[in-house]
Parts: C-alpha cells; structure tokens; sequence
C-alpha cells in the first residue's frame, strides 16, 4: 500500500523528535532537577575568603541546606550563607551605575563553570557566609576588639581566635552599640580582625531575614575536616 505525502512528513517529524528528546531529554531534565534542587533544597557552595577562620578555611566546600530556614527565623550562633550586600545595601545600590541584576541573571552567572568566566561576573548575585550573633529585638555591643555583648551578657565564642588588635597597622574594628530591628539579624566573620560584615556595611549593618539563602550544614571536603562546621 502507497504511503501519502501527509504520512511521510508525520512519520519524518516524529522520528526528529524521537531523536532531539533521545539526545537532549536527558541533558534538560538534568539541568532541571539541578536548578530545582539548588534553589529549593539544597546547593554546594565554596569558601573564598578568610572571614570565617579558624573554622572555615579558604577552599573548603560546604552543604548549604535551605529548607529549614523557610519555616522559622534563624538562630543566634547558625552560619548563614546570604545574598550580598551589594544587591540589598540601599547605599551600594545606589553606587551602581547599571541597574540590578534579576534572580534569573544571577543563577545563570553563578552556574558552576559560567561563573569562572570574569566578564560575566556582578558582586550583586555573589554569596556571603557569616555567623548570626543576635537576632530582631536583641540589643548588641561590640568592642573594639570585636567581641560581643548580647542584652548585657558577654557572650562566649569559642569559635573566634583572631580578634582585632590594637597593634595592627590597619585596624578595622571599632565600637559597635545598636539594637537589631524586627526582621533582621546582624552576622560577623569569625575572623573579627578581617570580615567585611555588618559592622561595615554602609546603610546600617542588619541583613534582613528574606535575603539568607539557608544554612551551612555540612563541610564535605576537604575529606580530612569532613563534618558539621563549627
């Protein structure tokens, strides 16, 4: 029996089909589950800097989980990974001579590998890492050596060993006394003499709740310090 011509091109675009999906279904479904996994659950993210030392070093790769934090406020003493300053500090936006990147922009240049590339690079979609000290309502004070004191109690920080001194060539700390507002924490680096936190933000210091992107949970390299950050 002869095939028409409306036969042939059906069988033709399906078999087309049939091929893109075989090749390239994978390939996005992949893409997919990652995106949604990274934004909804959890993401691996690295550390750049010193500001959280001895605890966490330059390099080493973190769990950041992201469910819990949907359903409560966070917690004195949790290491939070937030969005940067720079796209939410309305003094650093305002030196911006472009406008802000959107989420999409953003999760496109942090994709691993893209974000290698420095052309494509805007400090606005960066990530920081800090430990939340006090929370809304909490009345804070911070000293010039960069320890703390929460509603009157100075506060025990195991976790810090490189306070600021009074010695050093470029000292950066200096006398901190404010209350947090509703809605807002106020983190430092464990690094007290070398964090660029809220002591040094320049609309105020507070990062509000809505712009952490979840908790660090878990340091799974280097294989050596494989555990729960302190």
């Amino acid at each position: 029996m002869q095939q028409n011509h409306s036969d042939l091109s059906k069988q033709t675009k399906n078999c087309w089909w049939y091929s893109f999906f075989d090749t390239w279904g994978p390939v996005s479904l992949t893409v997919l589950l990652y995106f949604g996994i990274r934004h909804f659950i959890a993401e691996a993210r690295y550390i750049p800097s010193g500001s959280m030392l001895p605890g966490l070093k330059v390099n080493d790769r973190l769990i950041v989980e992201k469910l819990s934090l949907r359903k409560r406020a966070p917690s004195r003493g949790e290491i939070v990974v937030f969005n940067s300053p720079y796209s939410f500090d309305k003094k650093l936006i305002a030196e911006r001579k472009t406008k802000l990147p959107s989420k999409f922009k953003c999760s496109f240049i942090t994709f691993p590998l893209i974000s290698w590339i420095p052309s494509l690079s805007d400090r606005a979609c960066d990530a920081y890492i800090k430990r939340v000290i006090a929370v809304g309502g909490d009345r804070l004070l911070i000293n010039a050596k960069g320890a703390t004191v929460l509603n009157g109690k100075l506060i025990d920080e195991p976790y810090v060993e490189y306070f600021c001194s009074k010695k050093a060539e470029f000292n950066l700390c200096h006398q901190i006394n404010t209350t947090v507002p509703r809605g807002y924490v106020f983190v430092l680096g464990d690094n007290r003499a070398n964090s660029w936190d809220s002591r040094f933000w320049p609309a105020g210091g507070f990062l509000p709740e809505k712009e952490i992107i979840g908790k660090a949970t878990w340091r799974f390299w280097p294989i050596s310090r494989f555990g729960k950050p302190d």
